[in-house]
């Protein structure tokens, strides 16, 4: 384990700015809508407080009140926050981000995990927290060979657990941080239990023949993102070098590459900065460029589509929080032949970046699923 500080050097810092000024811009949307993408005017203020009043500095002291760390497994290089609870018998957790997301999801939850006392908690709630960039992802190394697909990551995540002295704990995690976390569950290995913000379940053959409400409304949403949400995991999963030319390039593309899906996947009311505020957007969205991992990150689909299909199921004890804007909104019946679920439930507020945009109610679900198997 080495000590590991975020310091972005001056000259990436410059060059953004140099590349936001020098943007060829398309011409404006023929709707008054997103139904084309991300709209003009808007990508065009974002960029303009981007290169002019957003603080990169302050935004990177803060990610560094974090303790963190960088670490060899498998001959790829592993970031990773781990924040410690000045509580005893505190419970380790492994919290997962997925894409276009990243460390900064949880930046909101990690106090409140590791000092509960001083959030309105108790102590025996407290996690030592630990919380990885995915490989190619943000300050963790890029695969230079294939093979590190969920189940490599699912592996890789249980040897670093070990080597942080850990032999008994819990995973979180949405997105692809749901897929890791779902095959930890699997593996089983020295994780006791897992709790998911998106479960991976599916229609079972009942839905088909006689579906509930809750399956009517959940088979039209798989529909309509199947028809008009799935474009950039098709391009990705595909051909992730070829969209990453464009991305690497341009700090515009990568800006709307990622924040659109903010708009689509939050519970933003139609605008993401309902839910998310301008800086956590830049945030997030600076950790892919000033690490050029467009196209690392977007090979995460290449390498692991084909898991969302496993079938045989999690018998770990499964907490589930089920966000009313989640991006696949999977009822519980779909979820009970895939986990082994102790735990559900179901939010009044929230999407997709859960402990971003709910911090408080991600918490206290949390919370309460693991007092259950501490």
């Amino acid at each position: 384990m080495e000590p590991f500080r975020i310091d972005v050097p001056d000259d990436v810092l410059d060059d953004l700015k140099a590349r936001l000024s020098r943007t060829r811009w398309p011409e404006a949307e023929c709707v008054d809508d997103w139904s084309q993408g991300i709209p003009l005017a808007y990508t065009r203020d974002l960029a303009a407080y981007w290169a002019g009043d957003y603080d990169w500095r302050s935004r990177e002291a803060a990610l560094n009140r974090f303790d963190q760390f960088v670490t060899e497994i498998d001959g790829l290089d592993i970031h990773l926050i781990h924040q410690r609870s000045p509580h005893e018998d505190a419970f380790p957790l492994v919290i997962t981000h997925g894409w276009p997301g990243s460390i900064v999801e949880f930046h909101k939850v990690i106090e409140p995990l590791t000092n509960p006392t001083a959030y309105g908690g108790r102590a025996e709630d407290a996690f030592h927290v630990v919380c990885p960039s995915l490989p190619g992802y943000g300050f963790s190394g890029k695969p230079t060979r294939t093979g590190w697909g969920v189940e490599k990551i699912a592996e890789a995540w249980e040897t670093l657990m070990l080597r942080l002295g850990y032999d008994r704990y819990g995973a979180q995690g949405g997105d692809w941080g749901a897929a890791v976390t779902t095959q930890l569950g699997r593996n089983q290995g020295h994780c006791a239990a897992i709790h998911l913000n998106m479960p991976m379940g599916r229609p079972t053959a009942e839905t088909f023949k006689n579906p509930t409400e809750e399956e009517k409304a959940a088979l039209a949403a798989l529909d309509h993102h199947r028809k008009w949400g799935t474009g950039y995991s098709k391009q990705q999963s595909t051909r992730p070098q070829t969209l990453g030319y464009g991305l690497t390039d341009s700090p515009v593309g990568q800006l709307a590459w990622i924040v659109e899906k903010f708009w689509a996947w939050t519970d933003c009311d139609g605008h993401p900065e309902n839910a998310v505020s301008r800086d956590e957007l830049l945030d997030n969205v600076m950790l892919y460029w000033v690490t050029a991992t467009a196209a690392s990150s977007a090979r995460l689909y290449w390498e692991s589509f084909r898991v969302w299909g496993e079938s045989y199921r999690v018998e770990l004890p499964t907490g589930v929080a089920a966000f009313p804007k989640e991006l696949l909104r999977a009822p519980r019946s779909w979820c009970e032949p895939v986990y082994n679920i102790t735990h559900w439930t179901t939010m009044p507020r929230g999407g997709h970046f859960a402990a971003l945009e709910q911090p408080e109610l991600f918490v206290e679900d949390v919370r309460a699923f693991f007092a259950t198997v501490r």
